[in-house]
């Protein structure tokens, strides 16, 4: 059996760690979300109607924005196994459909007791304008599989 992939537990994790993400809005994603969710607020979709509205051009959904964000708590700090236990975010200006967006992760505290990390996150666009900030408390992966050995 293969060993799976594991983020890094409470032990490997220091305040200060950071990662960077860049990640473009396309319309595949945003149908997706779409579909999955059977939201249809026309301010993600409908030009004509964002038209009339102080938006002017369809708007990325808020849950979208926080998806980017667990994902890459899921993938990359702490990673695979670990859970989100509580998000709390301001959603400073709207993203519009096509932009490229910067998240810069880091942990901020490292709680042993509780076995919990908590990172913040701020997001720019690609004018180098904030769009968000977010602080995320997770728990990392509480045991870590073997690395499987090729003998």
């Amino acid at each position: 059996m293969k060993a799976r992939k594991i983020g890094k537990t409470i032990d490997e994790i220091e305040e200060g760690d950071s990662l960077s993400l860049t990640e473009s809005i396309e319309d595949n994603q945003l149908l997706l979300y779409l579909g999955l969710t059977n939201d249809a607020n026309p301010l993600y979709i409908q030009h004509d109607f964002v038209k009339e509205t102080e938006y002017e051009r369809p708007v990325v959904p808020s849950i979208m924005l926080m998806g980017i964000i667990t994902s890459a708590i899921s993938k990359h700090l702490p990673g695979p196994g670990s859970h989100v236990v509580n998000f709390s975010i301001n959603f400073i200006d709207p993203v519009y459909h096509y932009e490229t967006l910067t998240f810069e992760f880091e942990v901020i505290k490292v709680d042993k007791m509780k076995d919990v990390v908590t990172i913040s996150v701020e997001a720019t666009n690609s004018e180098e304008k904030r769009i968000l900030d977010a602080v995320v408390m997770v728990k990392p992966p509480t045991f870590k599989l073997e690395e499987e050995t090729n003998e």
